[in-house]
């Protein structure tokens, strides 16, 4: 099945606000913090390294290109550059075939080809029966190396992107729309705040010079690793290699990513017409894959709030028992969804990682509630010894889990690369170990040293602006509206949950409309 090519997913991106409705006369901004060391860069490796993982028991070629090209390469206005480069390469049309000649040849071959961009890297790939390979790859390979970059594709991709900002995300998706402009709050100033799809600003600057500039700056050898799997054979491998080998051999030098300032208790509240109240909060952290408590956080923090599943705290107490929301998670690197599974996307990597929560929408009249339940049981996790019982059942999840990140040969290829790109050899495999002989101590030790409630920075999207706000920062207790009864002890938790205080301050609250998010 011939799948349609993805770039650019709002739910990698973050944006740069227009800041015009303060709350207060001004934002004041928090209390000067001890800035963590620089980050160690990601390894550098070899130009056109390749990770093969061939096996018999498929007919299928898999095939992953990883670019280390993101949205960081974006040149100061014109962001959105190296996301609309891609478009063009994989769905403008090759130098022998227009867009809908390149689609009309891919579907008769049952083939799958995607593209992806993110923040450090580019990700392009494709499967086919072993029997279509020798009519497939070279459209593959004509794509990467000789796109049409036709004006009127342009136009379009273009128009594509814009329609993704302005409409999908200001207007659509209240829960994306919180996860973009936590990014941009974390990362105010830095190569990650603007938005992997781009500012509207910055997609109408860019010019089709542009993206062939930029084609051969940062689609280079020194930033490729190919992966093929499956029926793929060591001469597959090397035919793509030599291929390859006509992209220019370097170009731009990779892109410095610092360490953001700490923003504790910044808080952004983004005006929508919407009937909910959604939320993302977060801080960014020097915890990547390598340092020696990840997976003890990996595994607490999948105790917290595990995406979509049941046994996490906080989808237990807000959803099951008390019927807010459809789930509110947490995690302890930055996370996509691949595709409409429930599982991680890999190659989406980054320099600096972020612990973040996610809050999903509840009705507005439960919003306050939803807040203070999150940050009680988050509090309550951090200080009452975890149950023996449910961590053993958020043990089994993670350890069966950690099998399905590996079940498809695409999937192999991108955890396989992952631990090339992070330095982290049999990283997958090292991670079931360790989580297979933590204890419940040294997971809440892991908790109680990296995971301080006083350092996350908040994000709320919701119609009321004014009203949630004085509802955060007044000190009145705010009790969940409830349309059905709720158990006793449900209830009793309550009056404590009400009452928990907030962090939040007036003075470090902005509200801003949707409508400006991404203007520049």
């Amino acid at each position: 099945m011939l799948r349609p090519v993805i770039v650019a997913l709002l739910t990698a991106a973050c944006a740069t606000p227009t800041r015009t409705v303060p709350v207060a006369s001004r934002v004041e901004p928090a209390p000067a913090a001890t800035r963590p060391p620089a980050p160690k860069p990601l390894p550098t490796v070899a130009p056109l390294t390749v990770v093969s993982l061939p096996t018999s028991e498929t007919p299928i070629v898999t095939l992953r290109l990883v670019f280390r090209a993101g949205s960081v390469d974006d040149p100061p206005g014109k962001e959105g550059l190296t996301a609309l480069t891609t478009r063009l390469l994989f769905e403008g049309g090759t130098a022998s075939r227009t867009s809908a000649e390149f689609t009309r040849a891919l579907y008769p071959m049952a083939a799958e080809l995607e593209s992806d961009t993110d923040k450090e890297f580019t990700t392009v790939a494709a499967r086919v029966h072993r029997e279509r390979f020798e009519a497939f790859l070279p459209l593959v390979l004509e794509a990467l190396l000789a796109p049409r970059l036709d004006p009127k594709e342009f136009e379009r991709l273009r128009a594509v992107q814009l329609n993704a900002l302005r409409t999908r995300l200001r207007n659509e998706n209240d829960e994306e729309l919180g996860k973009v402009m936590l990014d941009a709050l974390l990362f105010d100033g830095h190569p990650y705040r603007h938005a992997v799809v781009g500012t509207e600003a910055g997609l109408l600057a860019i010019t089709l010079d542009d993206v062939r500039s930029h084609w051969k700056r940062v689609f280079t050898q020194d930033r490729l690793v190919v992966g093929t799997a499956g029926a793929a054979t060591s001469a597959d491998a090397a035919r793509v290699v030599e291929a390859l080998k006509a992209l220019p051999p370097s170009g731009a030098p990779h892109v410095a990513v610092p360490f953001p300032p700490a923003r504790p208790k910044q808080t952004l509240v983004v005006r929508r017409d919407t009937a909910s109240t959604a939320g993302s909060f977060g801080f960014a952290w020097p915890i990547r894959r390598d340092h020696p408590d990840f997976a003890a956080l990996f595994l607490g923090l999948s105790f917290l709030g595990e995406h979509r599943q049941e046994h996490g705290v906080l989808f237990r107490e807000l959803r099951d028992r008390r019927g807010l929301n459809y789930g509110t998670y947490a995690y302890a690197e930055h996370y996509r969804q691949d595709g409409w599974e429930a599982l991680p996307r890999p190659n989406i990597r980054r320099t600096v990682e972020d612990l973040s929560l996610w809050l999903r929408p509840v009705e507005a009249k439960n919003g306050p509630f939803a807040v203070r339940a999150l940050l009680y049981f988050l509090d309550e996790t951090l200080r009452v010894p975890l149950s023996p019982e449910r961590f053993e059942t958020a043990r089994g999840f993670l350890l069966g889990a950690l099998r399905q990140w590996t079940l498809t040969d695409q999937r192999r290829l991108g955890w396989a690369i992952d631990e090339l790109l992070t330095g982290t050899p049999g990283h997958v495999d090292s991670l079931r170990a360790a989580i297979a002989t933590l204890t419940p101590a040294d997971v809440q030790r892991a908790l109680r040293t990296h995971v301080t409630p006083d350092r996350l920075s908040f994000v709320f999207v919701t119609r009321d602006a004014e009203g949630l706000v004085t509802a955060l920062t007044d000190g009145a207790p705010t009790p969940a509206v409830y349309p059905t009864p709720k158990p006793a002890d449900v209830l009793e938790a309550d009056t404590r949950v009400e009452r928990f205080p907030l962090p939040m301050e007036r003075a470090r609250i902005e509200v801003i409309d949707a409508a400006t998010v991404m203007g520049r």
